[in-house]
């Protein structure tokens, strides 16, 4: 895993932006995947908002995404195995840059058919916790003609990344105004975020 790890933070380092594309195994991207699948089967996963813990706002304009949050009381074992990963990659993270990192934070997301999120920053205004956002893509057999990229704004230019399975994608949450554009087909992930304090 340190050669996938270095490949994340290497791509970071030189554009801002880190993609690792093995980052989930097969096995595991397959296990998540039928977990989220058996989530939304069973109506568990909610109406994403925007904004913090005290100020949520549910616009379906902006954002039009469900999710479902990660949680070690769980107990399930595809979790447990993703939040053991999480750990290395950010004791991997802290000895060879020196982030800091404490915690995180991590939501399985489903964007439906004709779903989308507007451009974004993912650090809050009133809490500067999250340091990184990262995402891991859960889909199989994605094509172009699917949509569902993540654009990353960088000035004028923009960066569209194909949301396919196992793929990683890392970046600082404070600094990079990104969106989801609509997927033509159910876009699967983890989505969250490393965190100080």
């Amino acid at each position: 895993m340190q050669k996938i790890f270095n490949e994340l933070i290497d791509t970071f380092i030189a554009n801002k932006v880190g993609i690792a594309e093995n980052f989930l195994s097969e096995s595991l991207a397959t296990q998540l995947k039928a977990n989220l699948t058996t989530l939304y089967n069973d109506k568990r996963m909610q109406s994403a908002g925007t904004g913090n813990d005290t100020l949520v706002s549910h616009n379906k304009l902006v954002r039009s995404d469900r999710i479902f949050w990660l949680d070690r009381s769980h107990n399930n074992q595809p979790e447990n195995d993703f939040f053991e990963l999480m750990d290395a990659f950010v004791s991997h993270l802290n000895s060879t840059c020196y982030t800091g990192i404490t915690g995180y934070e991590f939501h399985y997301t489903l964007y439906e058919k004709g779903s989308f999120y507007k451009k974004h920053l993912d650090q809050f205004r009133s809490n500067s916790s999250r340091q990184y956002s990262m995402i891991m893509y859960l889909n199989s057999d994605w094509q172009e003609n699917d949509g569902g990229e993540l654009c990353i704004h960088q000035g004028d230019s923009r960066q569209n990344i194909s949301p396919t399975n196992g793929k990683s994608v890392f970046f600082k949450s404070s600094e990079l105004e990104h969106e989801v554009l609509v997927t033509n087909k159910p876009r699967m992930s983890i989505t969250g975020w490393l965190k100080i304090g």
